[in-house]
């Protein structure tokens, strides 16, 4: 049986930087994120890596790994989740993400699950929801 947590996230850092040639399109970068997460899930100083696809200036896809260190729910522990998402040219964020099988520590073996968010440029703070199971 699921269970459904939400809450909220904030980012503390962005840094970005273009790989490959410089000025092709679409252009592809990379970005190394901090994020602290509250609600359902608590983590603070959550180690995130995008690789971004731009396919205009202010549109594309983005793909990520990003290790959090806190709880879930009360539940002590870590975990790593994978996300897919894209962006708007009004700044919206669309993402999803799911817990990579096996990397729960703790109180958090076994976890698994699913979630989403919606991000929009400008605000900072960013609710999300989140589905998961402890087996």
């Amino acid at each position: 049986m699921h269970t459904r947590t939400t809450g909220s996230f904030t980012f503390a850092n962005w840094e970005e930087r273009t790989v490959g040639p410089s000025g092709t399109s679409p252009k592809l970068a990379h970005a190394s994120v901090t994020n602290t997460f509250a609600g359902g899930i608590e983590a603070a100083d959550t180690t995130c890596e995008y690789t971004i696809v731009y396919v205009t200036e202010k549109t594309g896809t983005f793909t990520g790994m990003e290790a959090l260190v806190g709880h879930v729910d009360g539940r002590e522990g870590s975990f790593v989740v994978e996300q897919r998402g894209s962006f708007d040219a009004d700044g919206t964020v669309h993402c999803a993400f799911e817990v990579v099988p096996g990397t729960g520590t703790g109180e958090l073996i076994g976890l698994c699950g699913t979630g989403d968010f919606v991000a929009k440029h400008g605000e900072s703070s960013f609710p999300y929801t989140f589905d998961y199971d402890l087996d």
